[in-house]
């Protein structure tokens, strides 16, 4: 009663079968395709396997991997940008050549984006799983009539990758439509678009709620060249955020009046983590004795690195101005403002011979800071090409 009819074995059996043979042909394509990330693309064994596994076996069916390697070769990437493309977005290994990925790039292309610009955009981006007629050309043709050219359609791009994959004809128009009403040109739109372009991809709510902080709190006015810089700096912050950074600000004896001026000379100090705010105000505050009021007309002093650039240079600003070295009138702010190469010809250089121990302690964090500076370039581009 309870058995398997002889129909119903030869059905179990014949699942069986079908089983073990799909098993089997996985497993010598799984095979082809981390011998084929080896031997073409640079991949070690290990890597091979890992990466290939975040790619379903359903997509078996579509692995033509030497026409992937003749199109890697023909958008001009080598063996390291090959690699690196694969890592961050394996299902190119299984994508329709001719049919799908040959006419996006094309587009691509067209923007005279090659080599390893293409390798961000498609690994930083979903433009592998977007249409081409659905998506990703409309957003292109979009761009192009806002921007004005392929060349800034390019920049932008290279600048925000995941652009190509939003649907931003639909997202723009209502944030566009409130900064003309708030009587920003097309060109002012367009600048500021390019220089901060996730702000307007936000909820209009969200803009509009951004809008009348930087008017009605912090009364940025609308024609001053900061308010722009100040929606893209509010923007990000949650509004609990936000009241978090002014109460820092509060319990160092900062008035509504003083940060507000803040605001208006330099938004992006709202920007600065909750720690890089206290150090520094404590720093100029607590041990230099600067008063909120100078600070707030002095705004650049808070964003730039306190280890990095404000104590080395401030050592050498003291023993200048204890030594009577310096006859005119100097101030920290423009020994901190000054670039580098202006910082070491005038107030470095000349005195090395006085204070030789100075001179060899700022060299000394000088070259770390180019080194850490270069290494952290580096670190950012690796983690931006290969974060998936």
């Amino acid at each position: 009663m309870f058995g398997i009819g002889r129909n119903g074995a030869k059905k179990h059996l014949s699942s069986m079968v079908y089983g073990i043979r799909f098993q089997l042909f996985c497993s010598k394509a799984d095979e082809l395709v981390v011998h084929f990330m080896v031997n073409s693309l640079g991949f070690s064994t290990k890597e091979a396997i890992s990466t290939s596994a975040k790619v379903t076996r359903s997509r078996l069916r579509n692995y033509e991997p030497l026409l992937l390697l003749d199109l890697f070769h023909k958008i001009g990437l080598n063996k390291s940008q090959m690699k690196t493309l694969v890592s961050s977005s394996p299902k190119l290994l299984f994508c329709d050549i001719d049919t799908t990925l040959k006419p996006k790039i094309k587009v691509l292309q067209q923007l005279n984006l090659s080599g390893s610009d293409l390798v961000t955009l498609i690994g930083k981006s979903d433009f592998l799983r977007r249409g081409l007629h659905t998506t990703i050309k409309p957003t292109l043709d979009y761009l192009r009539e806002l921007l004005g050219t392929h060349d800034s359609v390019a920049m932008l791009l290279k600048k925000e990758p995941r652009l190509i994959s939003q649907n931003i004809s639909k997202v723009l128009p209502p944030n566009i439509a409130l900064l003309r009403n708030l009587g920003f040109s097309q060109i002012d739109i367009a600048t500021f678009f390019q220089r901060y372009p996730r702000c307007l991809l936000r909820n209009p709510v969200c803009l509009q709620r951004v809008v009348h902080q930087a008017e009605e709190i912090f009364h940025i006015p609308r024609g001053s060249r900061m308010f722009l810089h100040g929606i893209a700096a509010l923007v990000p912050l949650h509004e609990s955020t936000l009241e978090r950074k002014l109460d820092i600000y509060r319990s160092f004896g900062w008035s509504h009046s003083d940060i507000c001026t803040m605001v208006r000379k330099l938004p992006s100090c709202l920007t600065s983590s909750d720690a890089k705010i206290r150090i520094t105000l404590k720093f100029f505050m607590n041990e230099l004795g600067y008063e909120p009021s100078y600070l707030a007309s002095h705004a650049p002093l808070l964003k730039h690195s306190l280890e990095k650039r404000i104590m080395p240079r401030n050592e050498i600003f003291k023993f200048l101005k204890e030594n009577q070295l310096i006859k005119r009138k100097l101030s920290l702010y423009t020994v901190v403002s000054s670039s580098e190469a202006v910082f070491q010809k005038k107030y470095l250089l000349p005195f090395r011979k006085k204070m030789p121990e100075l001179y060899d302690l700022y060299i000394k964090v000088a070259r770390q800071r180019e080194v850490s500076t270069v290494v952290a370039k580096q670190c950012l581009l690796e983690r931006f090409l290969f974060d998936s």
